[in-house]
């Protein structure tokens, strides 16, 4: 069965529901789980503190494999909060699908490209305004140019491929995985025979697509790292 976006036209423009409602869900969700790991700071950190600086400590390790600390410091932030989104956005549409009147509501947001692409356009742009923030704008745009004038078309085709594979490399994962997972689980509501045959498919799938999840998570926050390092680097 054919599922749509929930899609509504207001004053001449068209918002899908679904992304809204799970792009808002995800940010709450990781708005929450910052307040309670906070909330209550201690020198011996234990629960969701211990977690969230374990998430820091990891961001950070990122961080220091492309950059040094005191360029690369001011990013910690930008990176924790990438890597803990984009993680809860895979993860929301792996146990479940919510497919309600021919269409889908309930879904990772990072399934739909738009959502991954504006991500990585969001991403692409900082990395120009911290390169002419730190480099200047001479010194930035002589970058393209440099060694040899001649290679700025292919400089400017990398720009839009750095993008485009951003983005579609997130949403490409993301989809996938949730596809093959709706698919197993019509299985499962078929007849018996089909249940238990596609059990074990479902179990293992499902736990690949954590894995997945996690790992485009981390992929997305390096590569961010690795674009804002060429940016500002003067050696670059």
């Amino acid at each position: 069965m054919e599922h749509k976006a929930p899609v509504v036209e207001f004053l001449g423009l068209y918002f899908n529901l679904s992304n809204i409602m799970m792009i808002t869900i995800s940010s709450l969700i990781v708005f929450i789980i910052a307040v309670v790991s906070t909330r209550k700071l201690a020198l011996r950190p234990t629960g969701m503190q211990n977690f969230l600086e374990w998430v820091m400590d990891f961001v950070k390790d990122i961080i220091k494999s492309n950059m040094d600390w005191k360029t690369g410091g001011s990013f910690h932030i930008l990176g924790i909060t990438l890597i803990m989104y984009i993680f809860v956005s895979n993860m929301l549409g792996l146990p479940f699908l919510v497919n309600y009147g021919h269409y889908s509501w309930w879904k990772s947001p990072t399934s739909d490209p738009i959502i991954t692409l504006t991500l990585a356009i969001m991403v692409v742009g900082l990395t120009h305004y911290y390169g002419v923030k730190q480099r200047g704008v001479g010194g930035y745009f002589r970058s393209f140019i440099e060694p040899m004038w001649f290679l700025l078309p292919i400089k400017l085709i990398e720009e839009f491929a750095n993008t485009l594979t951003l983005g579609l490399r997130l949403y490409g994962n993301i989809y996938a995985g949730e596809i093959l997972l709706s698919l197993l689980a019509s299985s499962l509501a078929t007849n018996v025979g089909g249940t238990i045959a596609a059990i074990i498919p479902t179990l293992l799938w499902q736990a690949f697509s954590i894995f997945v999840g996690t790992i485009q998570a981390y992929i997305f926050t390096m590569l961010t790292m690795v674009y804002l390092s060429h940016k500002i680097s003067h050696e670059a």
